[in-house]
């Protein structure tokens, strides 16, 4: 008894009850951890509503989803169909991505989605899909089918999904691309990537837009469609009449024939070019008053496809563009507000005195590239133009200036004619000018009349390359800050060359095969030019356009590579280049000759230099060293 009696007062507490167990306490064979959710054979599960798929080469759909799943991606795999069966019981989902898979029209059922009622982002972008889904959720915010080989839309495919009208929340699974990228890194959003208000429909087959398919998306300011099969018979006046908000319709690169009917008010902006359009009918355009820029390029107009008056509909039309469409003559009645006029590669041969004269708040004229004559340019044919700035008359016929030019140019682009002569009269007045490209004529010294360049007070890019020229023409613009003589005869810079261009910077120039002649006083030719670059480059300025100059170039410009062992100075501040008729030499003030002011050139000269390194010696140039860096044949 009094051993009972002791058991029980050294037991920390009561014996345990049969049958009675502790919950908290683990017991034989198991673990303190919760049991492991369910996940597919392979796949990662790093939330409960996330199910991550990716790239693991499958061929079946998985079984073991979880119903909890939102978020499924099986992107880069080889399935080829959507079971019904499995895919129904994922009713949840919200984000479901197929992209870049071997899924046909044949392996989606059309009830494929029907139970995802909450499923807000769909890409099966780079499948093999023929036609469209033909019912996809109401919930439905962003759909992807780009890349694939769509010929065919429903009406409710795209329509009653009021969610597409807004602009959606980024999908929550962040392995999820909105753009999703094939294997070359382009990126896809043809049919159908529709983010908020921007709808993309191209680089499909789509030869139809059926009736009612877009009728809905009223809120719709975006429409991309490019690339397709569209023909006339597949739109309708209804296509986009109810686009109440379309801004934007780019119908590039289609089999159309003529401007599609039912065109909102709202449209700003339509793409039509590099189609077969042969005719612009006004009625076509009447609702699309509203209409400022219109693009027309590469169709097939001819001398009669649009006839006077065609666009007087578009009252506040700002852009035509009519590139490439066999135009003998410059469009009539064209809109009074036209700002600019883009009419290159096309035949017109003839500029008459009235052919502008509707258009007397044109900006920006592009007759580049056609037919036109020096006889067939009527003095009178831009007096209108005051407020043109840019006219490009590069690839045609004239062999001298036309007559009457706006006085408010800014730029002037005859490259590529064949002009002969230059003199002051037709230049009269241009005091505004700053860019001329003179560039691939006929010009030498002796056809430049006296006083030419005087009436160029604000010129500051001058272009005559690839012309005649024997030296550097005398009397140059004040102002001048970029010039370009490469290509032509010049075998001597006199020291007085650049006298009358303090502010030049950038000088394109050749030395020619035999090198330079004269003496050591030509180096006086850059006295007072600190700041500039000459640049020995074989292409002209409209071939340079767009390369920050002016300022000094950049060590190992034009791709060449280091053949001799001279390299640049680090000390140099800056390179300006030469080049012979074989190929680009560089000029760089050295380090000894910067310390010591007034050092002849040919100290700077190194043992390894070839001798026709030895012409640019001849210069005299003061403190400049010359250097064999990025030599090159050609």
């Amino acid at each position: 008894m009094w051993l009972s009696l002791l058991l029980l007062l050294l037991l920390p507490g009561p014996l345990p009850v049969a049958g009675m167990e502790d919950a908290a306490f683990p017991h034989l064979g198991e673990s303190s951890q919760p049991p492991p959710r369910a996940c597919p054979p392979r796949c990662s599960c790093p939330r409960v509503d996330t199910v991550d798929c990716d790239g693991l080469d499958l061929r079946v759909f998985p079984d073991n989803i979880t119903r909890a799943a939102q978020h499924l991606s099986l992107q880069n795999n080889q399935l080829q169909e959507l079971p019904y069966n499995e895919l129904s019981r994922l009713s949840g989902l919200r984000t479901l991505n197929l992209h870049n898979n071997l899924i046909s029209s044949e392996g989606l059922p059309d009830e494929a989605f029907e139970s995802l009622t909450q499923l807000q982002h769909i890409y099966v972008a780079h499948n093999k899909l023929s036609v469209a889904p033909q019912f996809l959720p109401r919930s439905l915010r962003v759909a992807d089918l780009a890349a694939n080989q769509v010929m065919e839309i429903f009406p409710l495919t795209f329509g009653e999904k009021p969610a597409l009208r807004g602009t959606p929340p980024v999908p929550s699974f962040p392995s999820f691309p909105i753009a999703p990228q094939n294997s070359s890194g382009r990126s896809y959003l043809s049919l159908n990537h529709f983010i908020g208000n921007h709808f993309e429909l191209k680089n499909n087959l789509i030869s139809k837009v059926p009736r009612g398919a877009l009728s809905r998306q009223t809120q719709l300011r975006e429409l991309y469609l490019q690339h397709n099969q569209l023909t006339d018979s597949g739109l309708d006046a209804t296509t986009f009449s109810k686009l109440h908000s379309l801004e934007y319709l780019d119908l590039s690169h289609n089999q159309l024939t003529t401007v599609p009917a039912g065109l909102p008010r709202t449209l700003a902006i339509l793409h039509l070019g590099r189609n077969r359009i042969r005719q612009v009918e006004a009625a076509r355009l009447h609702g699309a008053r509203g209409l400022r820029y219109l693009l027309l390029q590469h169709n097939q107009l001819g001398s009669s496809g649009l006839p006077a008056g065609a666009l007087r509909p578009l009252r506040g039309l700002h852009t035509l563009h009519l590139y490439g469409n066999g135009l003998d003559r410059v469009p009539l009645a064209l809109p009074r507000r036209l700002c600019a006029l883009v009419l290159p590669h096309n035949h017109v041969a003839t500029l008459g005195a009235r052919d502008l004269a509707a258009t007397p708040g044109l900006m920006e004229l592009n007759l580049a590239y056609n037919r036109l004559t020096s006889a067939r340019v009527h003095h009178r044919a831009f007096r209108r133009l005051r407020t043109l700035r840019s006219l490009d008359l590069a690839g045609n016929q004239l062999t001298r200036l036309p007559m009457g030019l706006p006085t408010g140019l800014h730029t002037l682009r005859l490259q590529r004619n064949q002009l002969r002569m230059l003199e002051p009269e037709p230049l009269t007045g241009l005091d505004q000018l700053k860019e001329l490209s003179l560039a691939h004529n006929r010009l030498r010294v002796g056809d430049i009349g006296p006083g030419t360049w005087h009436e160029l007070q604000a010129l500051q890019m001058l272009d005559l390359s690839h012309n005649e020229l024997s030296f550097v023409p005398p009397d140059l613009p004040e102002a001048l800050e970029e010039l370009h003589l490469e290509g032509n005869r010049i075998g001597h810079v006199g020291p007085e060359a650049f006298l009358s261009t303090p502010r030049l910077r950038a000088l394109f120039l050749r030395c020619p095969e035999g090198g330079w002649r004269g003496g050591g006083g030509q180096g006086r030719a850059w006295e007072g030019h600190d700041r500039l670059s000459v640049q020995g480059q074989q292409a002209s300025h409209d071939e340079h356009r767009g390369r920050g100059l002016p300022g000094a170039p950049k060590p190992g410009c034009g791709g060449h590579s280091r053949e001799s062992g001279a390299g640049p100075d680090p000390a140099a501040s800056h390179h300006p280049t030469w080049a012979t008729g074989r190929g680009p030499l560089i000029l760089e003030r050295s380090s000894r000759a910067a310390q010591t002011p007034g050092a002849p050139l040919g100290r700077g000269l190194k043992r390894q230099h070839p001798p026709w390194a030895l012409c640019l010696a001849l210069l005299g140039l003061q403190g400049w060293a010359c250097s064999a860096w990025h030599w090159r044949r050609h």
